[in-house]
């Protein structure tokens, strides 16, 4: 089992900066892919960005490329989203995902993969 608590949300002016982060108890972390993903009111869930067990592989959205960074420190179990020139379409609830099924060197983008999730923290940027 994995445990996923997602923090740092909230409320921003488009054009400003957040970063979340994402901390896991539980089966060792650093075996897992780690994502983040979305989900806005009335849109389906959709990809953000992952990063591999030893943060050698990185994917991005399109939509997020240039703007967000993700990172991971396997040592304190966590993995973070730096999200920067928040646009008021990044409005949504985040939330971060495990796939603890991963093998090394491979990533994957699909939310049905991803087998443990936290909760969610709202992020919104108004305009």
């Amino acid at each position: 089992q994995v445990q996923l608590v997602e923090s740092g949300g909230g409320l921003v002016q488009a054009g400003g900066s957040l970063r979340l982060s994402c901390t896991a108890s539980g089966r060792t972390f650093s075996t897992n892919t780690m994502g983040w993903f979305r989900q806005a009111p009335g849109k389906e869930r959709q990809f953000v960005a992952a990063v591999s067990r030893g943060s050698f592989i990185k994917y991005y959205a399109d939509s997020v490329k240039g703007r967000f960074t993700i990172s991971r420190d396997n040592a304190k179990n966590s993995v973070f989203l730096q999200m920067s020139s928040l646009k008021s379409e990044d409005t949504a609830v985040y939330f971060c995902a495990a796939d603890s099924q991963s093998t090394y060197g491979v990533v994957r983008r699909s939310d049905s993969e991803y087998d443990y999730w936290g909760q969610g923290t709202q992020v919104t940027a108004s305009s």
